[in-house]
C-alpha cells in the first residue's frame, strides 16, 4: 500500500477516543461529530496502536496472538488504517 510502510508508527490524535460501548456491547472509536462501531478484529488492532510501537510491532503481535500469517495480517492492518487515516481518526507520527 503506497504511503503507509511497516516502519511507519500511527496514533489516535487528540480528539478521538477507543471505548468500550457498554449500551450496545463491543468497542466504538469516537470522532467530532462521529462514531465507527468496531468489529472484534478492528477493535484488537486499534488497543495495539498506541503512538509508539511500529505497524510491524503490531502485525507480529497479532499474528502471536492469533496464529495467524503474517503477510495477510499486515495487508489487511495496512488497509484498516489506511482507511482510518483517510477518515482523520488516526494519524502516522
Amino acid at each position: 500500500m503506497p504511503g503507509l510502510h511497516e516502519s511507519d508508527v500511527v496514533k489516535i490524535p487528540r480528539g478521538v477516543r477507543l471505548r468500550e460501548d457498554k449500551t450496545r456491547g463491543g468497542w466504538v472509536l469516537l470522532a467530532p461529530e462521529r462514531v465507527f462501531q468496531l468489529d472484534p478484529i478492528a477493535q484488537q488492532v486499534l488497543m495495539r496502536v498506541d503512538g509508539e510501537r511500529d505497524i510491524a510491532a503490531i502485525v507480529d503481535d497479532l499474528a502471536q496472538a492469533f496464529a495467524a500469517p503474517r503477510e495477510r495480517i499486515l495487508g489487511d492492518v495496512r488497509r484498516m488504517l489506511a482507511d482510518l487515516i483517510t477518515k482523520n481518526v488516526l494519524e502516522v507520527t
